[in-house]
């Protein structure tokens, strides 16, 4: 297998906290984003929205940050990173279909907004979309919060791929006007997965820098 990612992706370490976390052999292939190989003919054959990342099985291709994470804890037969009784992998699904939908698309357009856009020239910061999103993220962090009261992970007692998921973010927290204090239970959840062996190990190269993939992919 071959996973194509960006080395600053948040959307990308998600996929490979997951490859880390079952120990399994991909071949990860960082692409250069200042050299726009993701808008490269060859890579745009793999997946036309040119983002990353994009798994690649034999003849099989898989795009989508969260999808790609469930068929690798599928593929490998880890029934504990994304479970397989019924409602326990819906409630999995719920918190990554959540976690795309509403709490990092609010913080991530937040970040795109505030500190990509002016960081690669990609226009002025949307003033009106800003304060939308300091008050969407509030909304959704609240929910967050609530959830994470008496609780280390999302679903269950283990870390499952909604976790990584929902923590990709996450080294952004001091670097928007947003207000994270209020939210001692997602500090903390943040905090603690953060530091996860597998987390750690899909940690970028001290020298990338972020890519503009912050509204999730």
């Amino acid at each position: 297998m071959q996973l194509y990612t960006l080395p600053g992706s948040p959307n990308s370490r998600k996929a490979v906290a997951v490859i880390r976390h079952l120990g399994l052999t991909v071949d990860i292939r960082a692409l250069d984003f200042a050299r726009w190989e993701t808008r490269a003919p060859a890579f745009l054959a793999l997946n036309r929205n040119g983002m990353v990342p994009v798994l690649v099985d034999g003849d099989f291709v898989l795009w989508e940050s969260n999808a790609i994470c469930a068929y690798l804890a599928d593929k490998a037969g880890d029934a504990s990173l994304y479970p397989r009784e019924l409602k326990i992998r819906a409630d999995v699904n719920r918190w990554l279909y959540w976690e795309q939908a509403h709490f990092n698309r609010a913080f991530g357009t937040l970040i795109f907004e505030s500190i990509i856009k002016p960081k690669f020239g990609m226009g002025h910061p949307s003033q009106g979309l800003v304060d939308f999103c300091l008050e969407e993220t509030g909304v959704r962090a609240r929910v967050l919060d609530a959830h994470l009261a008496g609780r280390d992970t999302l679903v269950g007692d283990a870390v499952t791929i909604a976790d990584y998921a929902m923590v990709c973010l996450e080294s952004y927290r001091g670097a928007t006007a947003f207000d994270w204090t209020p939210f001692a239970n997602v500090n903390r959840y943040f905090d603690a997965i953060r530091n996860t062996d597998a987390w750690v190990k899909a940690a970028p190269p001290e020298t990338a820098v972020a890519v503009p993939d912050l509204i999730p992919a």
